[in-house]
């Protein structure tokens, strides 16, 4: 989620071509799996209904795989959970659901965690980091609390898998989860 003047500042990448997230893509489609990377209307200020709209363009169904990153991986739990769909492995990297309403922001206000997600998946895996940010680790301990059979990956000193804190843009562990 970046600040209103990260987003339109001239000298920073799109939401979609930062980070780790053009890598990926390039591996799974090297991989044979179409990606796309939408970019979510106003990240600096989530709106739940404004994402469903640009997120539900896609075919999305049992084959699908979905990968989320902090608020986006906190928008695909909302999301589950809320629908009856199924859809393919589903990974969460340092996923945030503002538990602990340290910002103000509508998009979890009405967020309940749907405990059997994963039965409508092919599995749930989060990544997580032992450096985050403590309120992501909040929203990780939550998670763990709610979520049944979901496979928790916790990697040292990856922060908030950015690339400030990454010093890279590969994921290796995240191919790897995504096409096993």
């Amino acid at each position: 989620m970046p600040s209103k003047e990260e987003y339109f500042s001239p000298k920073t990448k799109s939401q979609s071509n930062g980070h780790w997230l053009p890598w990926i893509q390039k591996q799974l489609i090297l991989n044979g799996i179409l990606a796309q990377t939408p970019e979510m209307p106003e990240p600096y200020k989530p709106d739940y209904d404004k994402w469903c709209s640009v997120f539900e363009c896609f075919k999305i169904n049992e084959d699908t795989k979905l990968i989320g990153h902090s608020c986006g991986a906190g928008f695909l739990l909302r999301w589950l959970s809320e629908l009856n769909v199924s859809v393919g492995k589903v990974v969460l990297v340092a996923p945030w659901i503002n538990s602990n309403r340290k910002y103000d922001i509508t998009m979890f206000d009405n967020l309940k965690i749907d405990q059997n997600l994963a039965s409508k998946t092919k599995g749930v895996t989060i990544f997580s980091s032992s450096n985050d940010d403590q309120d992501v680790m909040d929203s990780v301990e939550v998670l763990k609390n709610t979520l049944k059979d979901v496979r928790i990956l916790e990697l040292k000193n990856y922060g908030h898998f950015c690339f400030k804190d990454m010093k890279t843009d590969v994921f290796p562990e995240l191919l790897e989860e995504i096409v096993k």
